[in-house]
């Protein structure tokens, strides 16, 4: 399947060891390149292991070492390329155990097995980087990696700045890529640890060719061979359309690509910062509350479905907590300005939430229902529908104290009337938290202590 050697890519006639597709994909097609950043200027290079057990690429003309693995000392060293196309160093009769891989040292491609993050004991960071161009393999501007102290997802950088992101992950795939689903081709893992933070994938078909790969202009290309046609096939790209621009619409801005132009909007209750700028499509100073509110009341929760999830969110170590559980952690902190469940399989649990601005929100079409966001938000904006306006122009009334068990009474029934805002108080809202059942009419909900 893979074959390790000399190559020089495009019209370069520099020199450099690498690792390709070999026979089943006749388009020359690397997958990583050892001496990316150190090429041979002539055709004297040799590749060997040391007694030591590290590769080490020589310019021979020149008596210098241009490359070297750097992994520790072994006994009986043995490199050997395997069939997934890592290159690996071990002892000669351990099989099993790598003293050195190049699936630990990824370019600008991810194969099926590799590791894209964080090993914490090691320090080993394993990131993609885009080629310089395409006749040159050092590395370029861009990089694809984890941020192992945030939230479970991957940014995509040109330099140090942030260009793009997944979105976090929910269990199933990340927030931001609805399309990325698992289905009959893929197998997609997210692993979080003490000791690691790692995206993974393979195939549930062994006999399926396919890579995620970066080109040197940052775009991130999911490819699949089609043995039929002789071609990739486009899987999915990354960044895919001016909605995927890092913080597009600015703070409690939205992106709609499907939405007529422009496709910025704000979360309901809020309104644009700067209306002339907003006007003429510059919606990078996001949007402001049109109404504060105390913290403690005059608030809801305003569910937002099909959302890429906003950046910067905050994890909550107990993954079993409940939605209602992380409504109330929320509710506690004066800060916190949205929430989520961590994880979506099943019922959905796991808790996420947000302090400060919410940042790069994104809505997808209606059909992606499972991505749901609660953004704390003022009451008045909640309950818009018609069923609310309706709701709010009568009073409620509740049953008094008194016995009727007695059927000889023939006292008629008085009631206590409450308004529709003594309900919402007393209720906090009508929240989630205080909701004891669910009828044919609606939720149940417990009313608090109310003075």
């Amino acid at each position: 399947m893979f074959e390790l050697g000399f190559f020089s890519p495009g019209n370069s006639k520099n020199r450099y060891v690498g690792i390709w597709y070999y026979k089943k994909i006749p388009i020359p097609t690397v997958v990583w390149v050892a001496n990316r950043d150190n090429p041979l200027t002539n055709s004297s290079g040799i590749l060997r292991i040391s007694d030591a057990g590290n590769l080490i690429l020589l310019n021979k003309s020149a008596g210098s070492v241009i490359w070297s693995s750097n992994q520790s000392k072994a006994d009986n060293p043995v490199a050997q390329l395997l069939d997934s196309g890592n290159l690996v160093i071990r002892e000669a009769k351990d099989h099993q155990n790598y003293l050195w891989q190049s699936f630990d040292h990824p370019t600008d491609t991810l194969l099926p097995g590799m590791k894209l993050g964080w090993n914490f004991k090691t320090g080993m960071n394993r990131s993609m980087t885009s080629w310089k161009s395409e006749d040159d393999p050092s590395t370029g501007d861009y990089s694809f990696r984890i941020d192992p102290y945030g939230s479970q997802e991957i940014y995509l950088f040109e330099g140090l700045v942030p260009i793009y992101r997944t979105g976090p992950w929910n269990g199933l795939r990340f927030s931001g890529i609805p399309e990325m689903r698992t289905d009959y081709i893929f197998n997609l893992y997210f692993i979080s640890n003490q000791e690691e933070v790692y995206f993974l994938y393979s195939h549930k078909n062994e006999s399926l060719v396919s890579m995620l790969v970066m080109n040197h202009s940052g775009v991130v290309h999911s490819n699949t061979w089609l043995e039929n046609s002789r071609v990739w096939s486009l899987n999915g790209l990354a960044p895919r359309d001016e909605c995927d621009n890092y913080r597009k619409c600015g703070a409690y801005g939205i992106c709609d690509i499907n939405a007529p132009p422009p496709v910025c909007k704000c979360v309901k209750g809020f309104e644009p910062k700067n209306p002339h700028d907003w006007y003429f499509r510059n919606s990078a100073g996001g949007c402001i509350n049109k109404s504060e509110f105390d913290c403690h009341k005059g608030y809801g929760f305003l569910t937002m479905k099909g959302m890429k999830l906003p950046d910067n969110s905050r994890p909550i170590a107990d993954k079993s907590m409940t939605l209602k559980e992380c409504e109330a952690v929320c509710r506690k902190n004066c800060s916190c300005t949205a929430y989520a469940n961590s994880d979506i399989t099943g019922v959905g649990t796991g808790c996420m939430i947000w302090t400060g601005d919410l940042m790069d929100l994104r809505e997808f079409t209606q059909d992606v229902q499972d991505l749901d966001l609660y953004v704390r938000v003022a009451a008045s904006e909640l309950g818009t529908s018609k069923k609310s306006l309706d709701l709010q122009l009568f009073d409620v009334a509740i049953p008094g104290t008194r016995n009727y068990m007695d059927e000889n009474k023939k006292d008629d029934l008085e009631l206590t009337l409450f308004d529709i805002r003594t309900i919402a108080a007393a209720t906090n809202h009508f929240s989630y938290a205080n909701m004891v059942g669910r009828g044919g009419f609606g939720c149940v909900i417990r009313c608090g202590d109310y003075g």
